[in-house]
């Protein structure tokens, strides 16, 4: 079977389908998404802890957090759908001057992008709002209450609908076997159910990008790492209404996920490779760290078939590869989140449609992702990484 589009997504997670909605909502209808799965969402998407902030450190993640926020808080009206935004904020805790430092100097940095309700908190501020937090070492921190939870699975539906809506086609359980690049320019997909002429090609594929990099000769620096996510049986002891709390001395944060709570914690321990197993050894290692700033969470209890893994797809500085491929006319990349993904996929889809309508995008500061930074010698430095 052979197909046309004018534009080929291979990977049909939330930021495929954010490519997809802001082509469609630019006329750009003629566009196939490729889901290699029986579904859609089956990566990385629905394995987020779903968390979306602007209290980053570079301009270039913060104004992709503000586009995303602001599309976030009107999802129903623009796509007919929910994205379940809930603005309970994030709350840096830092125990040291040193964290205490770079918060307000972040803070300097993303009210001069247009962050202006992000503010320094005391340790009594904390207290109130957490009244069972341990706070004998704790120095400060910082609030941002636009920052908050999404329902990944539920934007990338949005997403997804509202481009089919508009005419944008998916075909799932295909895989893309090969590139087809003439004269150094995309001529067209190879898949597991034929080819497809297309002169556009998205690479939204997840953990999985440097192997669809390879297909059209491309030395992608992605790797897939582990992320573990314990959620907790319900637990009324502390507030729903708490925000993301990030305890900087350990990496440990939490939120509420209804009457439960998610848990993260960036084990050192873990090395890169594809596994989505969850590590039962991971649970007591977690509480260790959750019952030493909230002790209340020595009465939580987990059922480890309520825990998941997902993966991270890492970059050497930890920010996206957004932009064109170089040396591939018409290969148009959106890889490399570090984490980030959900909560920026708005941003992405904006950026990328730009670049294959325009040419170019007016997204301040966008071209600082284009891959070609790290041969360059002119990679970024993300310290805000979860």
């Amino acid at each position: 079977m052979t197909d046309t589009a004018d534009v080929v997504i291979i990977g049909g997670g939330i930021v495929g389908s954010s490519v997809a909605y802001h082509l469609a909502e630019r006329g750009c209808t003629n566009v196939l998404i490729i889901e290699r799965e029986d579904r859609q969402g089956m990566g990385s998407t629905a394995k987020s802890m779903g968390g979306v902030r602007a209290q980053f450190a570079t301009s270039i993640n913060i104004r992709m957090s503000l586009y995303s926020i602001d599309l976030f808080s009107k999802f129903e009206e623009v796509t007919g759908h929910t994205a379940g935004y809930a603005p309970q904020g994030y709350m840096f805790v830092a125990t040291s001057g040193h964290h205490l430092d770079y918060l307000k100097s972040n803070m300097q940095r993303q009210r001069a992008c247009g962050v202006t309700n992000v503010e320094m908190f005391t340790r009594e501020d904390i207290l109130k709002t957490i009244p069972q937090i341990v706070a004998d070492d704790i120095v400060g921190g910082a609030f941002c209450p636009t920052d908050g939870f999404v329902d990944p699975y539920s934007v990338m539906t949005g997403f997804s609908k509202r481009a089919r809506e508009r005419g944008v086609r998916l075909r799932l359980e295909t895989d893309v076997t090969g590139i087809d690049i003439t004269q150094g320019a995309v001529a067209g997909v190879e898949t597991s159910r034929g080819y497809i002429s297309t002169r556009a090609v998205v690479n939204a594929a997840g953990p999985w990008a440097a192997s669809v990099g390879r297909l059209a000769g491309l030395d992608l620096p992605v790797e897939p790492l582990r992320r573990q996510i314990v959620k907790t049986e319900p637990f009324e002891q502390l507030s729903s209404r708490l925000p993301m709390v990030i305890d900087m001395s350990t990496g440990f944060h939490f939120r509420p996920e209804g009457s439960s709570y998610l848990m993260a914690w960036p084990d050192p321990e873990e090395t890169y490779g594809f596994r989505t197993d969850f590590d039962y050894g991971f649970i007591e290692k977690i509480l260790t760290r959750a019952v030493s700033r909230v002790p209340l969470f020595a009465d939580i209890e987990v059922n480890p078939r309520r825990c998941w893994a997902g993966m991270y797809e890492v970059t050497p500085d930890h920010h996206a590869i957004i932009g064109r491929a170089p040396g591939v006319e018409g290969m148009f990349l959106a890889n490399g989140f570090s984490g980030h993904g959900v909560m920026h996929s708005p941003a992405t889809g904006r950026i990328v449609s730009d670049l294959i309508l325009d040419g170019a995008s007016s997204f301040t500061d966008s071209q600082m992702l284009r891959a070609e930074r790290f041969v360059e010698g002119t990679p970024l430095e993300e310290t805000a990484v979860l």
